[in-house]
């Protein structure tokens, strides 16, 4: 059976918990083959982001032609875009490249500990260049409501009302993420043209929670390289995740948000062998 090659294109996190580091851990734990095309580079740890360089746009798109152009991509994940002229790009080259191929969009907009990682002239251009591109888009809540020029949800029945304005917009199906609200559990909406699916979770507590987002659409992306309809996809992602989450206090990574355990399912079966 062929491994299925995830392209990431996204921002790089030094600390290795979330951007690309993330997305390429996922990918192979999830069964895949990783890349990756750096739109920029941060300055990051466990407790916040310092600094952030943005890649030249035409640098970004060489990059991407550089993978198209010689190996067979079968999902893209879209996470860090920075600015308007990177995202103009992006979607150029997808345009060009990327026909028939599954692309999850996630996004990033503000990091864990509040920086901003998208210039505010880059909005416009997510929404009337990359969501009409998108197989998915995945945003939490404030993402989803900042992309919609609106406020928060704050309930559920909010969060299923805006992933069906989202869907409006282009993508052919949206997930938004529901850990923002303030609840015990940790539901996520996905709208679909003829269909809204919630997924139910337990909220883990655990201050270990950086790159959850990063993962889960990386994760999402890899599934739907192996041929998953975008339920299924979502469910196992899910699960994933949840997974990492739960033994993300297994990892002494930094004093601040620490990752989760992208390989806790590999690691622990390799310590049973042992």
């Amino acid at each position: 059976m062929t491994i299925r090659n995830v392209l990431s294109i996204a921002g790089s996190d030094p600390s290795g918990g979330a951007g690309i580091q993330a997305d390429l851990k996922a990918f192979s734990a999830r069964g895949t083959y990783g890349m990756a095309v750096l739109t920029a580079l941060t300055a990051q740890n466990t407790q916040g982001v310092t600094a952030i360089h943005a890649l030249p746009c035409d640098f970004v798109r060489a990059q991407i032609e550089a993978v198209f152009s010689d190996v067979r991509v079968d999902a893209v994940k879209i996470g860090m875009i920075a600015n308007a002229e990177i995202a103009q790009k992006v979607a150029a080259s997808l345009e060009a490249y990327a026909a028939g191929i599954p692309i999850v969009l996630d996004p990033v907009m503000v990091a864990k500990g509040g920086a901003p990682l998208l210039a505010n002239d880059a909005n416009q251009v997510i929404l009337e260049r990359l969501l009409p591109l998108a197989t998915m888009i995945t945003p939490n809540l404030p993402e989803a409501a900042a992309l919609l020029g609106e406020r928060e949800a704050q309930t559920r029945e909010g969060m299923a009302e805006q992933a069906k304005r989202l869907l409006r917009l282009g993508p052919q199906a949206v997930l938004i993420k529901g850990g923002h609200l303030e609840s015990d559990d940790s539901p996520d909406v996905l709208a679909e043209a003829d269909r809204v699916t919630w997924y139910e979770g337990p909220r883990t507590k655990t201050k270990n929670t950086h790159g959850t987002g990063c993962t889960l659409s990386s994760a999402i992306a890899a599934e739907l390289a192996k041929g998953q309809f975008v339920v299924e996809a979502v469910r196992v992602a899910k699960t994933y995740l949840a997974e990492a989450i739960a033994a993300a206090d297994e990892l002494s990574v930094g004093s601040g948000h620490g990752p989760v355990h992208h390989f806790v399912e590999l690691w622990n079966e390799g310590v049973t062998r042992r």
